[in-house]
């Protein structure tokens, strides 16, 4: 399939599943508004989050591609399987006994990670138990980002994609239940966290009937360090690091946060929208191009590998900058309108718009990252990657810290702090990896990606204009259509469909061009029912 018809497969799954959570977000929002228990539960979900999204969403997952399809390559298939299968016992048994380490120390960890109620027994005591609850999702998707890989380089993207909507409909069944059934706050936190263990079990389940369905037999055994373990756990974790930068740095802002009562709960909803783009388009167009970029570099085309990283960068970018500018111009529209009800008040939508801007200009350089990284995989080079994302985490632990703790005490929201050294650390991330593609002339940009992008830009801009206009009449547009919520979604409708007729007006992209994109390519196998 062409690298556009990939990514719309990925974007188009990972919509349902992002539509499913922000239901989910929205039922937890308007259940614990951004008080004790929420912080709670952002707190209990940080280390799943994280992992899902190093392993689920796609880092762990471009990182092993080039691996397991290298070997696949000059060994065989049933070389392959045994790599993998190696790899997933050694992982798997190492990540177990790290969670089952965590769940044991919980109870000493949680007093420093929610550092802001350590006078309150009952937040504690729930947290602790909820994050106990939820840590063997880690096991799960250590299981499912390496089957994920294994379909992925057979060009299977579908059902990887898609196993995470069952993360959402796992969560979101209790807190539905909840209005059944009435419960106490931390009961219903409870039954949350408890949900996204089933959820990991039903996606690598699912997964696993993948990979078997695709021909692939791997088998659990006991762990080994082997040659081929270590050559992919070398390659593997450092890609997982590298293209996981952003996650890392979400996870240290959330550490930082957890001394400020509802800060925590401020970033978990802001996080949820600046997130969408990523999961959306960079994880998609980043799981796409490692499998081209794998082929072009083994068959020696250096330009068409240059071409096809012109192409996902400008796909990326014209999907990513219009999102970028909405969440910038009216992250309080959105939120207001989408979020506020229940225990979540305007003031906690204030809040969180003010710390949505900040994230919202460094979108486009969180895209970026997934996009940028994919040539480093292709060639087996995972360490400088994971050399430039751990100096882009150093860098927000520094300034974001600094940031954070100066603004507090000069009456500000230190959250804006750290928002804006993870928005800072993601540019100078995606600064390292295009400028070490440019030296090594592994990327040249053409005059014709220079001038599409401008193009884009210009766009964007018009699109702009006209969100900053509909902000400004946010309450009045709200009484013209009834209610907040169809304002909302009649702008961003108005909002899109401004900017694709301005991308034809200003020529970015033509129907010629959209209908070559979106062609299968020449000799590319028939997909499955897998895809």
């Amino acid at each position: 399939m062409s690298l556009a018809r990939n990514t719309l497969v990925q974007a188009t799954l990972t919509l349902g599943s992002r539509i499913l959570g922000f239901a989910r977000d929205l039922a937890l929002s308007a259940r614990f508004g951004q008080g004790p228990m929420m912080d709670a539960f952002t707190t209990a979900l940080m280390l799943p989050n994280m992992f899902r999204r190093l392993f689920a969403e796609g880092a762990f997952a471009q990182a092993f591609v080039p691996v397991y399809g290298g070997v696949r390559a000059r060994e065989g298939d049933e070389a392959a399987a045994v790599t993998a299968s190696e790899a997933m016992s050694f992982m798997l048994a190492v990540v177990a006994a790290f969670c089952i380490l965590l769940q044991v120390l919980m109870p000493w960890i949680m007093p420093w990670l929610l550092s802001a109620y350590r006078g309150d027994e009952v937040v504690l005591r729930v947290a602790v138990t909820a994050t106990q609850l939820a840590m063997p999702y880690l096991a799960c998707m250590t299981v499912a980002s390496l089957l994920s890989g294994v379909l992925n380089t057979a060009g299977r993207f579908a059902l990887s994609a898609a196993v995470p909507i069952f993360l959402n409909l796992c969560t979101l069944a209790p807190l539905l239940l909840a209005y059944v059934l009435p419960a106490s706050q931390p009961t219903v936190l409870l039954w949350v966290t408890a949900a996204v263990t089933v959820s990991g079990l039903i996606q690598a389940g699912l997964l696993w009937w993948g990979v078997r369905r695709l021909g692939v037999t791997l088998r659990l055994s006991l762990p080994r360090l082997t040659p081929n373990v270590k050559r992919a756990l070398a390659l593997a974790i450092p890609g997982a690091l590298a293209g996981g930068a952003m996650q890392i740095n979400a996870l240290v802002s959330q550490v930082l946060a957890g001394s400020d009562e509802g800060a925590r709960s401020v970033i978990y909803n802001a996080d949820r929208l600046y997130q969408l783009p990523l999961g959306l388009i960079g994880v998609a167009i980043g799981l796409a191009l490692v499998p081209r970029l794998t082929r072009a570099f083994v068959a020696g085309d250096h330009e068409g590998g240059r071409k096809t990283l012109d192409d996902g960068i400008t796909l990326a970018m014209a999907f990513t900058l219009p999102a970028a500018v909405a969440l910038f111009v009216i992250p309080f529209f959105i939120i207001d309108a989408t979020v506020t009800r229940g225990a979540f008040t305007s003031a906690d939508a204030a809040r969180t718009a003010d710390v949505l801007r900040q994230f919202a200009w460094g979108v486009p350089a969180f895209v970026l990252a997934k996009v940028l990284t994919p040539p480093f995989f292709a060639r087996e080079d995972t360490r400088r990657p994971m050399i430039y994302a751990v100096s882009a985490v150093i860098f927000t632990i520094v300034v974001g810290s600094g940031l954070f703790f100066w603004l507090s005490s000069q009456g500000i929201d230190g959250v804006l702090g750290l928002a804006i050294a993870t928005s800072l650390s993601a540019w100078i991330n995606v600064a390292l990896l295009g400028g070490t593609l440019v030296r090594e002339n592994a990327w040249r940009p053409s005059p014709a990606f220079v001038s599409r992008i401008v193009r884009v830009l210009l766009a964007s801009a018009v699109m702009a204009a006209a969100l900053i206009a509909a902000g400004i009449g946010y309450e009045v547009l709200s009484r013209i259509f009834l209610a907040k919520e169809i304002a909302v979604l009649v702008v961003c409708g108005a909002g899109m469909a401004l900017y694709a007729v301005s991308l034809f007006v200003f020529r970015a992209v033509t129907l010629a061009e959209l209908k070559a994109v979106l062609r299968r390519e020449p000799g590319a196998p028939v997909s499955s029912s897998l895809d």
